[in-house]
């Protein structure tokens, strides 16, 4: 049950002992009952509250004063409606209503008579008490908004952190890879040159094959240079990394909802790069096919451990469809790394979702 209708039925239970306790004419009573109960709801749109929160204390104080004959419930009624207050006013309209409710609570005591001023000092301190309330709350929202800020700032430090790590470290593998490049590869090549010559010379076939050792060698120092010099795509973080510059420049709105702890998951660079790719396709048919310029895409683990997918748009014309090229192509890339995917839709979504299983040298 929700915070408003704990405080709508504890609101109603007040009414109803007012009435069935004080009243002296209950068909009244109802009638005001309804239109404070009907009010009470509209307190849930943060609009106009304290017109909203006045209307309700005057209602109280009239039915109050003319048509009960003891005037307890109407001041705990009153006490109730500072209490919410506290949680749905600024402070200077708190401060507004808190004493106009307790100008009215004081006519309510003085109106019937009855324990002046054991009332007078209740009333006083109580409503002491709803601007310490006030006052905590306030503290409360600051330190929230101070961690939020504070939360923010962590990750944004975290992530250039991660990012300075990830610079530092392909910065340092392009170092190695140009000092390999410049001696072995340098010195492979010469040798290569060498042997050619001396074949030449020699005519002599020992000579051929050691030129073609010298040339798989370098080969292989080329192919470790060029890995040294690529950067490292594996993970989820990087595909959605890599998702967000798409997103960035195909200008649409992607949604990101991801379940605790995937992000963490290892992937081997193929199925990062087939996860990608099937999200990509999917991201190019929602803008060519559907004009949706807005994707919402779930990222998650399933049941299995693999990794799930969703991708959804909204479709403003459900024509049927039929998987061309790109479809079948995004549905084989997921095939070979013994994935899932699964295509349909509905009046108005477009849906594509699949899994991609991790091994357990992955996991």
């Amino acid at each position: 049950m929700s915070v408003f209708w704990v405080r709508f039925c504890i609101f109603c239970g007040l009414w109803t002992l007012l009435i069935f306790w004080h009243s002296e004419h209950q068909s009244v009573s109802l009638l005001f009952a309804a239109f404070s109960l009907g009010l009470f709801f509209f307190v849930s749109i943060r609009k106009e509250l304290l017109f909203l929160f006045i209307s309700l204390s005057v209602i109280i104080f009239i039915h109050g004063v003319m048509l009960t004959g003891e005037g307890t419930f109407s001041i705990l009624l009153l006490f109730y409606l500072a209490i919410i207050a506290v949680y749905r006013h600024q402070e200077m309209h708190l401060k507004i209503y808190l004493i106009f409710n307790l100008v009215l609570s004081m006519m309510v005591v003085v109106y019937f008579n009855n324990n002046v001023v054991e009332m007078i000092v209740l009333s006083s301190f109580f409503y002491f008490m709803v601007i310490a309330l006030n006052q905590l709350n306030l503290e409360k929202n600051e330190q929230r908004k101070m961690y939020e800020q504070m939360s923010g700032e962590y990750r944004k430090l975290k992530r250039m952190n991660l990012a300075a790590e990830r610079d530092a470290r392909l910065e340092e593998r392009t170092k190695i890879a140009r000092d390999i490049h410049d001696s072995v590869g340098h010195r492979l090549t010469a040798l290569i040159m060498k042997l050619e010559m001396l074949s030449i010379q020699n005519n002599s076939a020992e000579y051929s094959e050691l030129k073609v050792m010298a040339q798989g060698s370098l080969d292989q120092t080329r192919h470790a240079v060029k890995a040294l010099q690529r950067e490292e795509h594996e993970g989820l973080a990087t595909v959605v990394h890599l998702i967000r510059k798409l997103e960035a420049e195909s200008h649409i709105q992607v949604q990101f909802t991801i379940k605790q702890g995937v992000l963490s998951v290892p992937l081997s660079n193929e199925k990062s790069v087939v996860l990608y790719r099937v999200i990509q396709e999917a991201l190019t048919n929602a803008m060519r096919h559907a004009q949706s310029k807005e994707v919402h895409i779930n990222l998650g683990r399933s049941a299995t451990g693999a990794i799930s997918f969703e991708v959804l748009n909204r479709i403003y014309d459900a024509t049927p469809f039929e998987f061309g090229f790109g479809l079948s192509n995004m549905k084989d890339r997921v095939e070979e790394v013994n994935g899932t995917l699964y295509v349909y839709q509905t009046e108005g979504k477009f849906v594509v979702l699949g899994t991609i299983p991790v091994n357990e040298e992955e996991a």
